[in-house]
């Protein structure tokens, strides 16, 4: 590469660093979702995350779905199928409307592929999808941004949390066993080295609320979470306990939190986001 060619590169860069700073300048916060292994309900922390925050600021909240391998949240939403528009060079997010004031507005890779297509790319390929859904995104006035992130700490992470700016911090989600938990102290001490404020740690899959006598079973036991977090010495957000309907509403694409909003699942889920705005706030 000569001389010319790394300058233009690096002008490229600026320039393009420039419109995302822009581009979010109109997004009051912006959190990640996190966790430091898959199947520990990510996504269904992200998407019932969004909701609750919806809810209870009565303004409009964004789904980054940045899982670009694994894009989940658009099922989870009963956006499947759906295909954004174009509107002057930028890509339109799917707008759910809770109601005539506010609503959830979606970006994700499951809406740009066919369900059962895989999106086999290498990191940088990954990472430029990851930025030009960021960039290239006419995502409005937002009051939160929920980027909900592949597990691990890998290049699509790194991607996100070096160059998206003024990220307010990470939200850690774990599930009670000890495996869950050794990954969680990762995704909690990658988020310390990049700078990156832990806003809390959450404790999904927190025991079962038996559908039958409501009485709670700790499959996987309980209090990690928080123990964890006393030993990290970072926020704990709360736990939020598994109930079928949960899994039944995410399958059929239906949201938990206005379905069941008398459950335990929804209660803790509203208690986690009041946690959540304070430590942002």
């Amino acid at each position: 590469m000569t001389q010319e060619d790394d300058m233009k590169l690096q002008a490229q860069m600026i320039s393009d660093q420039m419109k995302m700073v822009k581009k979010l300048s109109s997004i009051k916060h912006k959190i990640v979702v996190l966790s430091g292994k898959g199947g520990v309900g990510k996504t269904t922390v992200a998407v019932n995350l969004a909701f609750a925050l919806a809810h209870h600021t009565k303004k409009s909240v964004g789904i980054l779905d940045a899982d670009i391998h694994g894009p989940n949240a658009p099922k989870m939403l009963g956006l499947e199928g759906m295909r954004p528009e174009v509107e002057d060079k930028q890509i339109v997010p799917i707008y759910m409307p809770l109601c005539e004031d506010y609503g959830i507005k979606v970006m994700s890779m499951a809406f740009l592929i066919e369900a059962d297509t895989p999106v086999i790319w290498r990191g940088p390929l990954v990472s430029g999808a990851i930025e030009q859904f960021v960039r290239d995104v006419s995502w409005g006035e937002l009051e939160y941004l929920i980027i909900d992130m592949p597990p691990g700490t890998g290049d699509e992470a790194l991607t996100i949390a070096q160059k998206i700016p003024g990220i307010d911090g990470s939200v850690i989600v774990t599930t009670p066993q000890e495996v869950a938990l050794l990954d969680s102290r990762k995704a909690v001490n990658f988020s310390k080295q990049l700078n990156l404020p832990v806003i809390g740690i959450i404790e999904n899959m927190s025991g079962l609320i038996c559908p039958h006598c409501g009485k709670k079973i700790n499959l996987f036991k309980e209090g990690g979470g928080m123990k964890a977090a006393e030993e990290l010495d970072v926020p704990f957000l709360g736990k939020v306990p598994i109930e079928p309907k949960m899994v039944e509403d995410g399958d059929a694409g239906v949201p938990f939190l206005e379905d069941a909003k008398d459950s335990e699942s929804a209660k803790a889920f509203m208690d986690i986001v009041e946690n959540v705005i304070e430590k942002v706030e």
